[in-house]
């Protein structure tokens, strides 16, 4: 599988193309831009006129942020490698050990819970590492070498953990990781949002950005531009390796206990959301502020159906769902966008 398939072309209407439109065409075309932000809105105050004892409540906007930074974050972890036009399904796998070593170093070798952290993101970026060396070196395809990497590490949790789960008395500064509230919401949220900040400015306004944009939509011309394809690749694997050890780190201070069967779950969300962003704020490309839109479509939709009564099968099904129409409609924007380009070609020509 190849992340080429929807390649880091922005296919957000030009103000030359929007002045030779209609008002009616317009619409249309600034309607992939802004489609999914207003299906968000639209979904939270149906919920919310639907269920007004418990949807429109501080507790549930709390439970959403506390339930979802998670995914958020892996999202974002996900988001990056994908930007470059490559796959990472080790941000699923990586967080069941990160969060279990997060742990595991406190009270198995007592290392201070300031270190063990540091730990945990350097194996993280160590992880990425390899990742980007798999891909660019070895020229594994990505999803066949962070299939193999994840489920390495998923084997390596199990035989730590022996099948059981790592209990213990954790420090109040760790637990405060993930237990402190910020204007009365969970601070994980504000976590993801100066990550979020951060990301944006890298990849929207600094050069490295626009390179790895650059190598997602077309690694040759990338190559033959002077763009050194192999460490930005590799680099943007380290990023993804690193947020995602963040992400293990803050799991393990929510649940205060570590478990092999804890994280693989995060995997289809985390993606889910990365692809959905692509098909808003910048159609045809992942970027950040349509991540988060992708991951808050999840959250709300999951919360209002299962507070309608829904099932415990709701969940997976509405992200397995999502996650099909969010890649048709990808790659439906990106051929109407080819197809108006060649005509436009030819009459320059």
């Amino acid at each position: 599988m190849s992340m080429n398939s929807i390649k880091s072309d922005a296919l957000e209407p030009t103000k030359a193309e929007l002045e030779q439109l209609s008002f009616g065409e317009r619409l249309a075309r600034r309607l992939p831009v802004y489609g999914l932000p207003i299906l968000a809105l639209f979904l939270a105050v149906l919920f919310s006129l639907l269920l007004p004892q418990t949807f429109p409540t501080m507790l549930n906007l709390r439970s959403i942020v506390s339930d979802k930074a998670i995914i958020a974050l892996l999202s974002l972890a996900a988001m990056i490698p994908m930007a470059a036009g490559k796959i990472d399904l080790t941000v699923g796998y990586a967080i069941v050990i990160w969060h279990i070593l997060a742990i595991s170093l406190q009270t198995m070798l007592g290392v201070p819970w300031e270190v063990a952290v540091l730990i945990v993101l350097v194996l993280g970026a160590l992880v990425g590492f390899i990742n980007g060396m798999l891909v660019e070196v070895a020229r594994i395809d990505s999803f066949i070498a962070t299939l193999g990497t994840g489920t390495v590490l998923y084997a390596i949790a199990l035989w730590h953990t022996g099948g059981r789960q790592v209990v213990a008395q954790l420090p109040q500064g760790f637990l405060a990781l993930n237990g402190t509230m910020v204007f009365g919401l969970p601070i994980t949220g504000f976590y993801v949002i100066i990550l979020a900040f951060c990301l944006w400015l890298v990849l929207e306004h600094l050069p490295i950005g626009r390179y790895v944009y650059t190598i997602g939509a077309n690694p040759k011309a990338a190559a033959l531009n002077g763009i050194p394809v192999r460490r930005y690749t590799i680099g943007a694997f380290v990023a993804s390796g690193v947020l995602t050890a963040v992400a293990g780190v803050l799991l393990a201070s929510k649940l205060r206990i570590g478990q092999a069967s804890v994280g693989l779950e995060y995997l289809l969300p985390a993606l889910v959301g990365a692809f959905l962003g692509s098909t808003t704020i910048k159609p045809g490309r992942v970027n950040v502020w349509g991540t988060l839109v992708g991951v808050a479509i999840l959250a709300i939709g999951i919360a209002g159906i299962q507070q309608f009564g829904g099932s415990f099968w709701v969940e997976p099904m509405f992200n397995g769902v999502t996650l099909l129409i969010a890649i048709g409609i990808a790659g439906y924007a990106q051929r109407r966008r080819g197809s108006a380009i060649k005509p436009l070609k030819k009459t320059d020509a």
